[in-house]
């Protein structure tokens, strides 16, 4: 069902090869898909990069068994972990990308706070975090279509999003050049494909073009 509602409420396919695409994989690199879900996206980037590593992560155990599912339907080789909320089963520095699609919304502030840290700690230097989700709205008429999403995700949760937060939290777990790539304008309100790099540096670049 989530899947069906996905599909016919948003441009999906657009956004997810968008966001595939941005992130540019590399033969041999190890890719982490936070908050895989039923997998969509992973599936999307082992078929046009099939000799990447994915990793698929959820906290969920039973859309974790859709996921094994659908994959094992397309005859991939995709690693699903079962994940705490907390800290991520991998090693310090052993990921050169991690991709997120419509999952930080539905985190309350210390849950983002937590995970992007995480993220920053399984990255590689260098490595760069792509995330598809819910920014601020691009204008009033976006804002008006945002309310009653938030009162159907909850407020608290989706509340940093759309008050443009999300850069800021990333930057606070240590990513410097945060980047709005593209903004999609749906029935929900404002999508955004955010990309933020593990670096040595210190120093900020933060851009909201």
């Amino acid at each position: 069902f989530y899947d069906w509602l996905i599909r016919i409420t948003l441009p999906e396919k657009e956004f997810k090869n968008e966001l595939i695409d941005v992130a540019g994989f590399q033969v041999g690199q190890n890719v982490l898909d936070f908050g895989v879900g039923t997998a969509t996206l992973s599936i999307l980037i082992k078929r046009k990069y099939p000799m990447t590593t994915v990793i698929g992560i959820d906290v969920d155990p039973k859309i974790l068994k859709i996921a094994e599912r659908k994959i094992q339907k397309k005859n991939l080789e995709i690693d699903l972990v079962k994940y705490d909320g907390l800290e991520i089963p991998l090693k310090d520095n052993s990921l050169d990308k991690v991709v997120s699609s419509l999952v930080f919304h539905h985190l309350l502030l210390a849950q983002k706070k937590t995970a992007f840290s995480e993220i920053y700690r399984v990255l590689k230097i260098n490595g760069k975090l792509h995330v598809a989700d819910w920014g601020k709205p691009s204008n009033f008429f976006m804002r008006l279509l945002a309310y009653p999403f938030q009162l159907f995700d909850g407020y608290k949760n989706t509340k940093d999003n759309i008050n443009g937060k999300l850069p800021e939290i990333m930057q606070e777990a240590g990513f410097r050049n945060v980047t709005v790539l593209k903004k999609y304008n749906t029935v929900f309100g404002t999508l955004q494909l955010f990309e933020a790099t593990k670096q040595m540096t210190s120093n900020i670049n933060f851009s909201l073009n």
